[in-house]
């Protein structure tokens, strides 16, 4: 079954007269004699040249879209236009039939809210195919990056009695029976009788564990699934989604923000190189999207220029302090045009303050720092002047924010003071205080959203089409 060559190989060869075998799914079969044949290892198919009169025509009959094939026979420069080599085939192997009365992906243009609904299918549509290829390179790029940099792999637990954001939007591990679990005398449930002896739930971040991975292995990264019990039906949001955290000893905020910024133009960069092909196509999807919307709605720049603009340009860094001051002066805050107007310092801002600042006022990546502590988690370090902490955001070209980091609160005292102030349990994060108890020292991570990033390369406007099987409310099909 191995002997085949992938169609991406054969493509990129330059050879021809030669003898292959190709095995693939058929994208359309015309005029009983070109077979369009596609193994997803590239978005461009091979033209397989059927001799119909010399074919049993209850094969013919069987070659229909999405069938799996095997064809043996002599690669050959085409005649055609559209394709530089076919393939003369020799033997065809029906490896799986396709009822083509059946079939969903018939070939024309499918929406992308019916191709989520058959997930399980859409792998096998351009854009789909492309999508996917783009992930995978960018997961192995982030590896890469990491690696090259000493940086240990860490597998923090998806399993975890802590919310590390505070959040409280968990979904709760259990074996309890549901419709009869124990209580106690005071009538709660008993979650001692629980399988972990005490309530546990899927984990929200590894950024805790990484902490105390960092604080023995100096460099750590994690990267795996995380879990949000929100309610939001929204583009940007998924119940499960895949996030890369790194921890550093012995950084500060500068250093995270060098990281970080390095490790999202490798990533852009790499991908750019591997996936030319793939990222090239999903930039002509995007223009052929953006052609339906009024003028003043479109991209100023296409996928390509966007991606090139973020490798082109040093990101600039500037505190929330000034953003604030640039957002409360802008036109569309003074003209009210912003959702939520920015009234002054302490705001919370929104994607579209994220988006104007990027986009309108600086043209160019941002790294946002020094959030007011209000509006921060616990661990972030506490700055000087009493009302800040050593916080950043990384805001990207139509997307808003893609990183979210901070410089870790090293200091026993302040963090315990803090946990206090905002209610968190200090007993149940006692093993998190003791790394700053014993020998701790300054540190810094951050934490990126994969499907934000793959968004981002991809142009795709909704995070449910860059995961292959989305997980949101009340879908978990698949």
């Amino acid at each position: 079954m191995s002997s085949r060559t992938k169609i991406k190989a054969l493509l990129e060869s330059g050879k021809t007269d030669i003898d292959v075998t190709v095995k693939g799914w058929v994208r359309t079969f015309r005029n009983n004699q070109f077979i369009a044949l596609n193994d997803g290892s590239t978005n461009n198919n091979l033209q397989i040249v059927v001799d119909f009169e010399n074919t049993d025509p209850a094969l013919l009959k069987r070659i229909t879209t999405g069938a799996a094939l095997s064809v043996s026979g002599k690669l050959v420069a085409s005649l055609g236009k559209g394709q530089s080599v076919d393939v003369k085939a020799t033997s065809i192997e029906i490896l799986g039939d396709s009822d083509p009365e059946k079939y969903p992906l018939q070939p024309k243009k499918h929406s992308l809210e019916f191709l989520r609904e058959i997930a399980h299918l859409r792998f096998r549509t351009n854009t789909f195919g492309a999508i996917f290829r783009v992930r995978n390179t960018l997961s192995f790029a982030i590896h890469t990056f990491f690696q090259e940099r000493g940086f240990v792999y860490l597998h923090t637990p998806v399993i975890t009695a802590s919310d590390a954001e505070g959040a409280g939007e968990t979904f709760h591990v259990t074996n309890f029976d549901l419709a009869n679990p124990p209580k106690t005398e005071t009538g709660e449930i008993d979650f001692k009788q629980d399988f972990f002896g005490r309530a546990t739930n899927l984990t929200v971040s590894g950024q805790l564990e990484g902490e105390l991975g960092a604080m023995a292995l100096s460099d750590i990264y994690t990267f795996g699934p995380t879990f949000r019990a929100e309610n939001s039906n929204t583009t940007r949001h998924l119940a499960e989604f895949w996030m890369i955290e790194p921890e550093m000893a012995f950084y500060d905020l500068k250093d995270n923000a060098d990281l970080a910024e390095e490790l999202l133009k490798y990533v852009i960069r790499y991908a750019l190189d591997k996936n030319k092909d793939d990222i090239e196509f999903l930039s002509q999807r995007l223009l052929d999207e953006e052609k339906q919307k009024p003028q003043q709605d479109r991209s100023e720049l296409n996928l390509l220029e966007k991606l090139q603009f973020c490798l082109d340009n040093n990101f600039e860094r500037l505190t929330y302090t000034e953003a604030i001051e640039i957002l409360k002066e802008s036109t569309p805050n003074k003209k009210k045009k912003f959702q939520y107007l920015i009234e002054g310092w302490g705001t919370d801002l929104q994607s579209e303050h994220e988006r104007y600042l990027v986009e309108k006022h600086f043209k160019k990546p941002v790294i946002l720092t020094d959030y007011p502590k209000e509006i921060k988690s616990f661990y972030m370090r506490q700055n000087d002047d009493g009302k800040t902490v050593a916080a950043m955001d990384i805001l990207f070209p139509g997307i808003g924010e893609i990183v979210g980091g901070s410089q870790r609160e090293e200091r026993l005292d302040k963090l315990e003071q803090r946990m206090d102030e905002i209610g968190i349990p200090k007993d149940e994060l006692w093993w998190y205080l003791d790394t700053r108890r014993y020998g701790g020292c300054p540190h810094a991570g951050f934490g990126l959203g994969f499907e934000r990033l793959v968004l981002f390369v991809t142009g795709m406007g909704n995070i449910r089409d860059v995961i292959p099987f989305p997980r949101f409310p009340k879908n978990a099909e698949f």
